[in-house]
């Protein structure tokens, strides 16, 4: 009784906060905008790069060298992406692409399979996809006056985000890779 009133509660919807596209292409220079313009004919946003944290002389890069991209993608558009990545991975994930706070994301070989005409100038890149998913009310904690905790009934939890994928797109949650 009590799971049926929750399910029916407007305010325990689940839903995509946002998704985040990220090619990292692990050296700056020509690859990297091409990759800047995969993401953006994609998106129609403009990327933001992303720079390396330390030196790694094994793969010959240095501090604050710009080696990725990434966009953030909201609304409809965030859901119709989604849905094209999926349609790639076959509607199936592992259970460890979803994270305990509701979170999950999953990565592509590549970005010709989400329907973009294969360019030879611009090649081919592999991209990771990130879903942050929330529930209404979920502001309160990100405000800026009067922030408050999300409570523990309201979070979101792992099961949460795989029965929500499961039920959106009817997918498939595998326990080992196939």
């Amino acid at each position: 009784m009590a799971d049926e009133e929750k399910a029916k509660n407007p305010m325990r919807e689940i839903r995509v906060h946002k998704l985040v596209l990220n090619i990292s292409v692990g050296e700056s220079g020509d690859r990297l905008t091409k990759a800047a313009k995969v993401l953006e004919q994609l998106t129609g946003q403009t990327p933001v790069f992303s720079k390396a944290r330390y030196t790694v002389r094994s793969f010959s890069i240095r501090r604050n060298e710009k080696i990725a991209c990434h966009v953030t993608v909201q609304g409809e558009k965030a859901l119709q992406l989604l849905e094209s990545g999926l349609k790639v991975k076959e509607f199936e994930l592992l259970r460890k692409n979803f994270s305990d706070n509701g979170n999950f994301g999953f990565g592509i070989d590549e970005h010709i399979d989400l329907g973009i005409k294969y360019d030879p100038s611009t090649g081919i890149f592999g991209m990771d996809f990130f879903v942050v998913l929330e529930r209404p009310g979920f502001r309160v904690a990100r405000r800026r006056r009067q922030k408050a905790k999300i409570g523990r009934a309201h979070r979101l939890t792992k099961e949460d985000a795989q029965g929500w994928f499961q039920r959106k797109f009817e997918g498939i949650i595998l326990e080992k890779p196939h």
